[in-house]
């Protein structure tokens, strides 16, 4: 079957352009590698998000699914080993199938970024965790600490204030830069009388230390240079994501960070092929900018392929 519009990521761009291409009449295809919602379905509360003063990233998630869904949308969960963009027939290739379509939508998100120190890799799902929400409970009455200083850190550090003993923010610098929402927020929890939150400012990680499971980090202080260890149960690193373009760095034209370049009707540097969401480059990266993305994209999918 050749479809008329694939969607590769199952986010929120990706689920928004699915709405509007099933809406267009298009047959779509949408493969995602783990579940629908992205980094959105890991996220405990959004408050930013028009039409809802607070809800839950996993519902707002399923909401965006279950509406795709009743339109009749066909989901592939499965990684994507390689793309064949070049010609009039765009391909995608998993484990298990090669898939066909007319136009492309890229709307693959971005991951973690790493710390890059010494036994970080050994100790992923031994007190080392890049997803608070998904690994926060079970740090219940322990030590942990949260480093980086964007609004995802700050974030993370209130919610692990409900639940571990004590919590330390580090960060590399001495301001944040986060919203002045969270860092209201976050300066709210950490000035309370018997807070179980401090900050460390100035200072990186350069090493994580423990046997068979993270028992400490050792900071540097970049200002004087001291070096001083720090015991913990567990670390949570929210220091930033990349986008998720590595098979596409000889395909796409894409930018010095590895985002994909786009026009403002998100058409790539390959006809029939668009990008949507934190994968593009762009100035904002917010859900409600992810489905404007989305919707977006599939209008000019379903033009491309009509002809307009």
């Amino acid at each position: 079957m050749i479809y008329d519009l694939i969607i590769v990521g199952g986010g929120p761009a990706g689920l928004t352009a699915s709405i509007y291409a099933l809406r267009a009449g298009m047959k779509v295809l949408l493969v995602e590698r783990m579940m629908p919602g992205g980094q959105v379905a890991q996220t405990t509360k959004i408050e930013n998000y028009p039409g809802f003063e607070s809800i839950d990233g996993l519902e707002l998630s399923m909401k965006m699914h279950a509406q795709a869904e009743k339109l009749g949308l066909e989901i592939e969960y499965a990684d994507v080993l390689e793309y064949e963009l070049n010609n009039e027939i765009k391909k995608i290739r998993t484990y298990s199938n090669v898939f066909e379509a007319k136009s492309l939508i890229l709307a693959l998100g971005a991951s973690a970024k790493q710390l890059n120190v010494a036994n970080e890799k050994k100790f992923i799902g031994r007190g080392l965790s890049y997803c608070a929400t998904c690994d926060g409970s079970f740090f219940k009455d322990k030590i942990v600490a949260i480093v980086g200083g964007g609004n995802t850190s700050l974030e993370d550090c209130i919610y692990l204030s409900g639940i571990a003993k004590k919590v330390y923010l580090i960060h590399r610098r001495d301001t944040f830069r986060g919203e002045q929402a969270n860092v209201a927020n976050f300066t709210k929890i950490l000035n309370q009388e018997n807070s179980n939150v401090s900050q460390i400012l100035n200072s990186t990680i350069i090493e994580l230390i423990g046997e068979n499971k993270l028992e400490g980090i050792i900071l540097e202080n970049k200002v004087n240079g001291e070096k001083t260890k720090l015991n913990l149960d567990g670390l949570f690193v929210a220091i930033g994501r990349k986008p998720d373009t590595e098979l596409l760095k000889d395909i796409l034209k894409l930018n010095s960070n590895g985002y994909i370049i786009t026009d403002e009707k998100m058409r790539t540097s390959i006809q029939g092929v668009f990008a949507a969401g934190d994968v593009r480059e762009k100035s904002l990266r917010q859900i409600v900018t992810a489905c404007s993305d989305g919707a977006i994209a599939a209008i000019s999918a379903f033009e491309f392929i009509k002809g307009g």
